[in-house]
Formats: structure tokens, sequence, C-alpha cells
């Protein structure tokens, strides 16, 4: 193909994605404001010739002017490097020019499968950062320096529905990341949140997110925790006592199993795959999720949920499987175990008619 039937093809798609984009747009805007969303998925490769993903972050007056991050999907063929730069850029002016957004605020990443870090590895040193409203909540989102932004959108409801149930209750999130869910379970007036991840930067991204709210959270070693006990203490003028603990989730699970600690919330939100040189042994979504439930089960309080996302769309666990699978572990506390896909309520306005990761919520 010559270059001019090149530029004629990108031009047509760069047209086809504008149109996209703004009646997308149109129809996500109000659903946006009325239910305080004010992060949503925009795009999701809709045109095949257009593989990419693309979220919006809003722009009320309280947290600045609306941005774009999103990313470019691998291709099932190959593609030359500066061809692919120069169709990145049609895009991205594109999507500009449709929305009335700078190019100054709108990123586009490479994303291919993942392994191990590198899904959340610094990409860059650009720092751009934002708030933005969710729920009535504010979180900080990073645009610029890594592949996912610090806040997914297609777990809004399931954040929500934590909300909703813990009221007064002990709650435990695992690979907790930036912190979002911990925070929903402390504005729905959590007794205690516990959020365990390796990443010194993720707990302190986590501690921002809990200061953005009114909330304080202490940051803790794992041995400082199972030194001063799994207990926080009352809560302080009705606001959730909040800690955010530095450890590999697997020890901490054995080390919790042990001290006999219990939680009445755990919230699993485990990588699809991690192989971090500070973990004691590598970590495969598919492969240890099983084992994985079955010692978080060991830790729940009577009445006790366990809240499972899946992150992985490629995911063929079933809910079935997984509540075969607990009770043949023969434990007093697996005996009577029900597993409950919960995926299709947790699918929101701007993710209808996609595939999104599974959900499951685990009851004793």
């Amino acid at each position: 193909m010559n270059d001019s039937n090149k530029d004629d093809k990108i031009s047509l798609q760069a047209q086809m994605f504008a149109n996209r984009l703004q009646k997308r747009f149109r129809h996500l805007k109000k659903w946006a404001q009325r239910t305080g969303a004010g992060a949503f998925r925009l795009y999701d490769r809709d045109i095949p010739e257009v593989p990419l993903v693309i979220d919006y972050y809003g722009d009320s007056a309280l947290h600045g002017e609306a941005a774009l991050c999103g990313a470019l999907y691998k291709r099932p063929y190959e593609k030359d490097d500066s061809d692919e730069e120069h169709w990145l850029s049609a895009m991205k002016d594109s999507a500009c020019a449709a929305l009335g957004i700078e190019p100054l605020r709108v990123f586009l990443k490479q994303r291919q499968k993942q392994r191990g870090e590198s899904q959340y590895e610094k990409m860059g040193t650009e720092r751009f950062t934002q708030i933005v409203s969710e729920g009535g909540l504010a979180f900080k989102v990073n645009l610029s320096d890594y592949l996912d932004t610090g806040l997914f959108p297609d777990r809004r409801l399931l954040r929500a529905m934590i909300r909703g149930e813990s009221s007064g209750k002990k709650v435990l999130n695992l690979f907790s990341y930036t912190g979002s869910f911990s925070v929903y379970a402390a504005a729905g007036g959590a007794a205690q949140t516990d959020s365990v991840d390796l990443s010194n930067t993720y707990l302190s991204w986590a501690r921002e997110n809990f200061s953005l709210n009114g909330f304080s959270a202490s940051l803790l070693q794992q041995w400082d925790f199972f030194s001063i006990g799994n207990s926080a203490g009352n809560q302080v003028e009705n606001k959730s006592v909040n800690r955010l603990i530095r450890a590999d989730v697997l020890v901490f699970l054995e080390k919790a199993a042990a001290a006999k600690s219990r939680w009445d919330i755990i919230i699993l939100d485990p990588p699809s795959f991690s192989n971090s040189k500070k973990m004691t042994d590598n970590f495969d979504l598919q492969r240890d999720i099983k084992e994985l439930l079955g010692k978080c089960s060991l830790l729940l309080a009577p009445g006790g949920k366990i809240y499972l996302s899946v992150n992985t769309r490629r995911s063929v666990i079933t809910a079935v499987e997984l509540e075969t699978e607990l009770r043949s572990q023969s434990t007093a506390k697996t005996e009577n175990v029900r597993v409950t896909d919960i995926s299709e309520k947790i699918i929101d306005e701007d993710f209808k008619g996609k595939k999104t990761p599974k959900a499951f919520l685990v009851t004793l």
C-alpha cells in the first residue's frame, strides 16, 4: 500500500473513531453526572480497525479539566513501529478534536499480555496525576506513569456493594493496590480496614486516597501488625481504624491463620500473575485461586463474606468449580460454603455489552 492510500485509510479510521467517541460521550455524560462516576470507560475496541481502550476522567470544577487515558492493544499482525506511531498520533488528534481535550491531557500506551510485575512497573516520569470523583468519594489517578491508573472503572459497582455491606465490620483487603476498596469500606462505616500489599508505592498512594476522603490510615510492616494484634480497638468519632500493611499476601495469610485473626469481610482482588522478587513464591491466578480462597475462608468470622475479583477476561473459573473445590478441602469452615457468581450484578452502564472480569461472593 502506498503512502497516499495509507493516509486515506488512517483518515477514514480517525473519522470513524471520532464519531464513535462523540456518540458514546453523549450517551454516558448524563449518566455519569447523575451517578457520580467521574471516571468511566468511553471506548473499548468498538471498531475492529481501531483496537484502543479509552477511559474518560472527568472535568468537574473541583477537580480540573477532563483527560483521556487509554491503550493500544497488540494487533494480531505485525505493524511497522513508525507506522504504528503515526497511526496512534492520528487517533490521538482525532480524540482531542472530537471531545475538545488538550493533547497534553491525552495518554495512550501499549497494552500487551502482562507477566509478573510489568503491569505495575513505572513506564515514564511525566507524573500527570488528577483527582477524580466516584460515588461521592475522591481518588488520585496517575494517567502518565503506569499502564493502570490506580482506579479500575469496571469494579465501580463492586466497590459500592462493599460499601453497603461494611457498616460496623472488620474488613481485610488483599492485594489492595491503591486502596479504593478499603476507602469505600471506611466510607460505609467499617469499624476497621486492613489493606495488604507488597508495594510501598501503592500503600503510600492508598494512604493519600484515605486522606482525600477525610480518613487517617497508618502504615505498618507485617511484624508490627501481628505484634499489636488483629484488633485495632474502638472506632474514634465514628471513623474507621485503617491500617496499610506491607506484606506478601501469601505469607500474611499463613501468619493470620496461626494468630487466629478474623475478619467479617475479605476482599480478594489478586493480579492474574506475579513473580515479584519481593515475594517468597510466584503467584498464578488460574493455578492458585482455589487454594488462596481456602486460606481466606479460615480467616472469616461467623457469617463472613469473601468478595473475589478475578482480574482476567480469559478466566474459565465457575462458581460451581470454586464451591466444589472449597468443600473438598473438608474443613468445618467450608462444608456449607456457597459461591455465587455476581459478575452480572456489577456491570455498570459504561460496560454493558462488554466482556469484563468475573466476580464471586463466597459465604460460609
